[in-house]
């Protein structure tokens, strides 16, 4: 029976790991999916896959070997792709272009399914390790019946509050949580304002790749945010603005 721990870098996953080394919990393998922008560019923040080279490294010296695990899809690989088979005219040859809010194909093709397939390649059995807090009743209630899944946060009574606790103990938090609850991709229609703020100051380049994207001819979905109509270009001249009154 292998123990493998899928890991995203952020609190709750990291906890877990923690815990597993604190308590003697069998673990055999640490897995993080990192979604790519392009072939060259994370999807993930800077700092926060630098924190998680960091903490890979760390968890190997204490003995667990982590996998980073990559789709053979970018993000602008499912941006750019085409439609062939659509019934609505006028459709096909258009780019798909950005994905729909709570629908997102990029964690399902980018994330999940490098995942997916890494677990349906190990040979032996496994209990997969999540990191489900002990506050979040409706996910730890879809685990409840799954043979193959535990909740080790559960298990030892951590709510959130106490999983971010443990990581700061172990110097084992991303810098993402300085303005931000939740990681994601950089470019995730759901980022919040300060989130937004935090790319746009930080690191510019990304945020011109987003500006640019938006300013792509023939694609289907051509709004970042479809679920609000919200626009990069509309977030541009807010932080335009905001920055004109400080000076002010």
């Amino acid at each position: 029976m292998l123990h493998i721990c899928s890991w995203s870098g952020g609190k709750d996953s990291t906890a877990s790991i923690i815990l597993a080394h604190e308590h003697g919990e069998p673990l055999d393998m640490i897995i993080f999916s990192e979604v790519m922008f392009d072939k060259y560019t994370s999807g993930e923040l800077p700092e926060h896959i630098e924190f998680v080279h960091r903490a890979k490294a760390v968890f190997e010296d204490w003995g667990y070997p982590v996998h980073i695990l990559r789709s053979d899809k970018t993000y602008l690989d499912l941006f750019f792709q085409k439609f062939q088979r659509s019934k609505t005219p006028g459709r096909n040859g258009m780019y798909y272009g950005f994905p729909l809010v709570g629908k997102c194909v990029v964690n399902s093709q980018c994330k999940m399914k490098p995942i997916r397939q890494f677990l349906k390649s190990v040979q032996d059995e496994y209990t997969q390790y999540v990191g489900i807090a002990l506050e979040e009743k409706n996910r730890l209630e879809r685990i409840i019946n799954t043979k193959n899944t535990i909740s080790l946060l559960a298990k030892y009574g951590y709510t959130e509050k106490m999983a971010y606790d443990l990581c700061k103990k172990y110097n084992l938090i991303s810098p993402i949580y300085e303005f931000t609850r939740r990681g994601g991709c950089w470019f995730c229609p759901n980022a919040k304002k300060l989130e937004l703020r935090h790319l746009r100051e930080n690191h510019r380049e990304l945020w011109d790749e987003l500006l640019l994207l938006e300013n792509e001819p023939n694609k289907i979905s051509d709004i970042w945010n479809g679920l609000t109509n919200t626009r990069i270009h509309d977030w541009e001249e807010i932080f335009q603005k905001e920055i004109m009154l400080d000076i002010f």
